[in-house]
């Protein structure tokens, strides 16, 4: 039916003649809405700075639980899947932890939509592996409370730490 001779006037469903749906009226453009930026300096700063609290915070955990509380943490060599490891080893292995979370979480930043919450996620997996695997060893259960433990503490300490390095260095433009 031509427009013209319509029973509605020159109007079809509230639109003039020839305008489409979708377009937007002069003066009423959305707003742009502010890109995320990754300042990849600030990303990798905060991750080097984490890396040195997780291996501070696993010296500071078998201090506690070696030393202060008397629980052997680790088997002896022929003893399970922990092996004998020494304080430095955790140390290093808990940095070395907090620099791979942090490649990762340089990752899901560029890739992903709410990084934030993959990044919890896997954290949260990873750290319950960790804390979960001292119990699949013939330990004492003092040595598998205390092993857990200590990966607990690390864990927590990698994920709250990068998280909040991620919101300081991700800028909105």
């Amino acid at each position: 039916m031509d427009p013209q001779n319509s029973p509605y006037g020159h109007q079809s469903y509230g639109q003039p003649y020839g305008q489409s749906y979708g377009q937007a009226e002069p003066g009423y453009a959305p707003e742009p809405q502010p890109q995320p930026r990754l300042d990849a300096g600030k990303l990798w700063a905060g991750g080097l700075m984490t890396a040195v609290i997780a291996a501070l915070t696993a010296v500071v955990a078998l201090l506690l639980v070696r030393g202060v509380l008397d629980v052997p943490v680790f088997a002896p060599e022929g003893d399970g899947l922990m092996g004998n490891a020494t304080t430095g080893a955790l140390a290093g292995g808990a940095a070395v932890a907090a620099l791979v979370a942090t490649a990762l979480l340089n990752l899901l930043i560029v890739a992903t939509p709410r990084p934030e919450r993959f990044f919890a996620w896997i954290i949260g997996l990873a750290t319950a592996v960790m804390v979960l695997l001292p119990f699949t060893t013939g330990l004492t259960w003092q040595a598998k409370l205390g092993t857990a433990g200590v990966y607990l503490v690390i864990g927590i300490a990698i994920g709250s730490l990068l998280s909040s390095v991620a919101r300081g260095a991700v800028r909105r433009y």
